[in-house]
């Protein structure tokens, strides 16, 4: 079913374009100890790494043009253009900033209040038409002790235009009381290319499904919103879509000129100046499910007809 409607994806999601889902690149995946590389027709697509900092990543992420879209920092040094800022935006991750008063977050929290997410297990690896890791993760405290746990699964697929991600996560709370608490700081994110951010001042743009532009967007719900521009010489963007089924669909977005794309379900405090709160509490076995599509595409939103791509991925099950 998913793949008919990636077919769906795929023959919309360029204006003039009608193509089968066999058209779509064959997957294969290389598992290590480290992690999962996902390749695209041969050809390095992402790298799925166990741990980086206090939390898994997909590091590196190569976009259609066979370049880097994310920020290489500080994976990797050396890049005179790449900011040292933020040294927990690693590339694309999923963490939040408060969770029983913990910072998964950051990196840079007083150790009595650093969280980590560890890795346990991976539970699949597998190419195809569609590439599919799944694994299994706990939130950990500082002692030790476990505060919920996730389990993860991301499918890649993609063509000569275009690369997507899709990002399904399942968080279950371990302890008696798990708090996903207000805050900005989080959650599900990308770090994107240093030369394609606004604030690089190459035609870096940001806009949303209601066209709200650049900084603008801080804090709107909506179902999706591109971050499109020249990156290393070549125009593309970044798309994150929201799928409907899940929790408080449309998210909203702590998305920055600096480079900063993340959904947040859970910043409203910040996002509402402080007239309204986004806690969520779950009992001990309780769970809540997030679901994102990531595209990696040429041109910007409208030339990658996204609108129309979040309709097609609306409607996948």
């Amino acid at each position: 079913m998913r793949r008919i409607f990636f077919a769906i994806l795929i023959s919309t999601i360029f204006v003039g374009r009608v193509i089968a889902v066999d058209a779509s690149y064959p997957v294969q995946v290389e598992k290590s100890d480290s992690g999962v590389v996902v390749k695209l027709m041969g050809q390095p697509f992402a790298t799925y790494l166990f741990k980086s900092g206090a939390k898994p990543i997909l590091w590196p992420v190569i976009g259609p043009t066979g370049k880097e879209m994310t920020r290489a920092y500080p994976m990797r040094e050396g890049n005179k253009l790449e900011k040292t800022d933020h040294i927990h935006q690693r590339s694309f991750w999923f963490t939040h900033g408060n969770v029983n008063g913990l910072d998964f977050w950051a990196e840079t929290a007083m150790p009595a209040k650093q969280g980590r997410i560890e890795h346990n297990e991976l539970v699949k690896a597998e190419g195809g038409s569609t590439g599919t890791i799944v694994t299994k993760n706990t939130w950990l405290g500082p002692d030790g002790a476990k505060i919920c746990a996730d389990e993860r699964t991301l499918r890649f697929g993609g063509d000569a235009d275009m690369r997507w991600i899709d990002f399904d996560v399942t968080v279950t709370a371990l302890a008696d009381k798990v708090t996903f608490g207000d805050t900005k700081e989080g959650s599900f994110g990308l770090r994107v290319d240093e030369t394609l951010k606004v604030d690089a001042k190459m035609g870096g743009k940001i806009i949303n499904a209601e066209g709200i532009e650049d900084d603008k967007a801080w804090g709107k719900a909506s179902p999706w919103v591109d971050y499109y521009g020249p990156a290393q010489g070549d125009h593309v963007g970044i798309a994150i879509l929201n799928h409907p089924s899940s929790f408080r669909y449309p998210t909203r977005w702590h998305v920055r000129a600096y480079g900063l794309f993340a959904a947040n379900p859970w910043g409203l405090a910040d996002f509402s100046s402080g007239k309204e709160r986004s806690d969520h509490i779950m009992k001990k076995s309780e769970s809540l499910s997030l679901r994102y599509r990531v595209i990696f595409h040429k041109g910007d939103a409208a030339a990658a007809s996204i609108a129309d791509a979040c309709k097609a991925y609306s409607a996948v099950k």
